[in-house]
């Protein structure tokens, strides 16, 4: 337009009960950036740039295009023959991780970007209520290893000890070495509170106390793990004065993957609009920045280890034995589904036609598959993310109650599910 472009976007002070506000201040003339400010401050500033007027007037005067694009074009339908029968092959690429940029000088600045509004909307929560003190449940996992990261950041971005910040892991009947480890090295290499609590007794006076047969495995078996952790770093958080840091991502949000009142809840979300898969390589690059070499070599094992709950007994070589992806399918054909039926509304046979040409290292019938789990899991697991806790929206579509996914918890996905039945 051959213009000056003068923007001020909100910044530090707004509520990040949903979103965080980067402050991203611009100046520009004609294309050129003549100043901008500092992203994710944490105090108030200004940006003063001269604009020459002149030079935009000259410039406007000497285009003999300007004036042309003041009017609506005129334009001329082409009808062509081709039918899709003749034409059933794509003639582009799909991407089969469409969270992700592909380029990896791109992928590392992304994952930057979502560290530093994950941080900064952390840090805000933290300055409205005055709280000094962070409490985390550790499992050596991916999602409560990306919460520790952004909290560690976030209390180095406001000259807190990272002391204050309590890292508790709480093995039970199904931890493994593998993860417990990890977890270890990760809360003392990186100077965070180390805390203890095992489960196992408490559970079983509580199987006791309900009458659950011993031996059982069921639902319960495995839920009462989870709420008993919650109910620790509840508990532990009210005796220092902190706040539970939730762990749960876009993905088990979208799966309903998670105990209700359990890891369902926390008093701040910092994962909660990242995917599964972005979750992963944002470890990883955390991993190849990391000058511990012993935090390092952590967070790799944390990336490389099996998806899992772990809250059923590991097998007899005391390896994982309870995997998510086998329970409940990929994460990448999740998340690809999740993609496509958020951002662009795509319908199941859409989206199978789609991934069939974006991975081929599924078969047409494994993608129906978690495709079916996918959306039987979205529709009826509603009520779990209608009572989600507060937490950052990092990508441009999120399933906070509050704002982009307004959904009844008892909408049917009768119609989702008829279509895949066909397909």
């Amino acid at each position: 337009t051959l213009s000056a472009y003068v923007y001020a976007g909100a910044g530090t002070g707004e509520s990040t009960t949903d979103l965080v506000f980067s402050g991203h201040d611009i100046i520009a003339e004609n294309g050129e950036v003549l100043a901008t400010g500092e992203r994710f401050a944490l105090k108030g500033h200004m940006v003063v740039s001269d604009v020459d007027v002149e030079v935009l007037s000259n410039a406007r005067r000497n285009c003999n295009t300007f004036a042309c694009n003041a009017y609506s074009p005129s334009f001329t339908i082409i009808e062509n023959s081709i039918s899709a029968e003749e034409n059933e092959s794509l003639d582009r690429a799909i991407d089969p991780m469409p969270f992700i940029p592909n380029n990896s000088e791109q992928r590392d600045a992304w994952c930057e970007e979502i560290f530093e509004i994950q941080t900064h909307s952390l840090a805000k929560r933290m300055v409205h209520t005055h709280c000094k003190c962070a409490v985390i449940g550790i499992s050596g996992g991916l999602d409560s290893t990306l919460a520790l990261l952004a909290t560690v950041r976030t209390f180095d971005k406001l000259g807190i000890d990272r002391k204050g910040i309590i890292g508790v892991t709480m093995p039970g009947f199904g931890t493994t070495d593998r993860t417990y480890n990890n977890a270890v090295t990760m809360i003392k290499e990186l100077g965070v509170t180390f805390r203890e609590i095992p489960i196992a007794a408490a559970c079983k006076q509580h199987f006791a106390d309900i009458g659950l047969p011993e031996g059982d495995r069921s639902v319960t078996y495995e839920n009462a793990q989870a709420r008993e952790r919650t109910q620790i770093l509840m508990d532990v958080a009210n005796m220092t004065g902190g706040m539970v840091i939730g762990t749960g991502d876009l993905s088990e949000l979208a799966l309903g993957w998670a105990t209700y009142n359990g890891d369902q809840m926390s008093m701040y979300g910092v994962n909660g609009s990242v995917p599964k898969t972005l979750v992963r390589h944002i470890v990883t690059w955390a991993a190849n920045n990391e000058s511990n070499p012993l935090v390092a070599r952590a967070l790799h094992d944390v990336v490389a280890t099996p998806v899992s709950p772990e809250l059923l007994p590991a097998d007899e070589k005391g390896d994982i034995a309870q995997k998510t992806e086998d329970l409940v399918g990929p994460y990448e054909l999740h998340d690809f589904f999740l993609y496509n039926f958020m951002k662009h509304g795509f319908s199941p046979a859409k989206i199978l036609f789609l991934a069939e040409n974006a991975f081929s290292i599924y078969d047409r019938a494994t993608i129906l598959k978690w495709m079916k789990t996918f959306f039987r899991r979205f529709f009826a697991q509603q009520f779990k993310r209608s009572a989600s806790p507060d937490g950052v929206k990092v990508w441009e579509f999120g399933l906070s109650p509050r704002g982009d996914w307004q959904m009844p918890s008892d909408a049917s996905a009768k119609m989702w599910l008829n279509e895949c039945e066909k397909l």
